[in-house]
C-alpha cells in the first residue's frame, strides 16, 4: 500500500461509516500525533466520541475494521505493522492521494466528522488542528474546494450566515441536502415563490429611514454575538476532547 500512497484519486461517495472513519484519522494526526498511526481500538474510540461529533455513532471494532478494509481498498488508508507484528495501525493517506492544502484538509475533517456547519464555527473548529487566521483565508480554501466539487454551499461565500458542507453523500442517503437562500435563486434569475422572499416591513422602517441601518447593525451584531458563542462552545468540546485523550493515555 505504502508504494501507491503517492497516486492521486478522486474523492467520490462515502458511506457515514467511512466518512467518520476517516475523519477520525484526519484529525488525531493533526491533534494527538503520538497516538498516530492508529490502533483499531482508538479508532473506535474517536468514532463514538460524544463531543465534536454528529450524529453521535456507537460502532463496534468489528464495524470500524470492516470500514478501514473499505478505505484501503478504495486507496484512502494504509495499516503498518509495530515493530513486534502484534498490533496493525492504520493512517490516512489523504495527504499523498490529493492535492488538498493543510487548511482544506482541516476543513474537510470537520464537514466530515460534524456535517454542515456556518463558516465562523468551522473556522475555529478547523483552527485547532491548522492555524486559519481569516475568514477570508477560509474563504479561499472554501473556494478550492468547491472547484474540486467537495464542498456545497447554499449562498455566496462572502455572505453572512451561510453554511457549508461536505459533497461525499452517496445518493441515496438521508440527509439534509442544502438548498440556496432565496436573496441567491433571485440574484441568479430564477423563479423564488414570493413567501420565500417577502417579509413585513415594520412600520419604523417606513417611516424612519435611518431605521433601516440601525436594524441591519443590529442583526450583525447578533450574528456576531452568535458565531462568538458557537466559537466558545466549540473551545469547550476541544477541552473535553483533550481531557478525554489525557485520560486514554493515563489509562494506558
Amino acid at each position: 500500500m505504502a508504494d501507491s500512497a503517492s497516486e492521486l484519486i478522486t474523492l467520490n461517495e462515502l458511506s457515514r461509516k467511512q466518512r467518520r472513519v476517516l475523519g477520525v484519522l484526519l484529525e488525531k494526526a493533526f491533534t494527538v500525533p503520538d497516538q498516530y498511526p492508529m490502533t483499531l481500538k482508538g479508532i473506535t474510540t474517536g468514532c463514538n466520541q460524544k463531543n465534536n461529533r454528529d450524529p453521535v455513532s456507537n460502532y463496534s471494532e468489528e464495524d470500524v475494521a470492516d470500514t478501514l478494509t473499505q478505505l484501503q481498498q478504495i486507496g484512502l488508508v494504509g495499516c503498518l505493522h509495530t515493530e513486534g507484528g502484534r498490533t496493525e495501525r492504520y493512517r490516512h493517506y489523504m495527504r499523498h492521494k490529493t492535492r488538498l492544502s493543510e487548511p482544506q484538509l482541516a476543513i474537510m475533517t470537520e464537514l466530515l466528522l460534524r456535517g454542515r456547519q456556518q463558516l465562523g464555527e468551522l473556522r475555529t473548529r478547523a483552527s485547532r488542528m491548522v492555524p486559519i487566521e481569516t475568514q477570508e483565508v477560509l474563504r479561499l480554501a472554501l473556494q478550492g474546494l468547491q472547484e474540486l466539487d467537495l464542498v456545497q454551499a447554499n449562498g455566496r461565500l462572502e455572505r453572512r450566515g451561510i453554511e457549508v458542507d461536505h459533497n461525499l453523500y452517496p445518493s441515496g442517503e438521508n440527509h439534509d441536502r442544502m438548498t440556496m437562500l432565496a436573496e441567491e435563486t433571485e440574484d441568479e434569475g430564477m423563479e423564488v415563490p414570493r413567501a420565500m422572499t417577502a417579509r413585513p416591513v415594520p412600520v419604523e422602517e417606513r417611516t424612519d429611514p435611518g431605521t433601516s441601518g440601525r436594524v441591519t447593525a443590529l442583526e450583525d451584531l447578533v450574528r456576531e454575538l452568535k458565531d462568538e458563542i458557537n466559537s466558545v462552545r466549540s473551545e469547550f468540546r476541544d477541552l473535553q476532547d483533550k481531557f478525554e485523550d489525557l485520560r486514554r493515555q493515563l489509562g494506558s
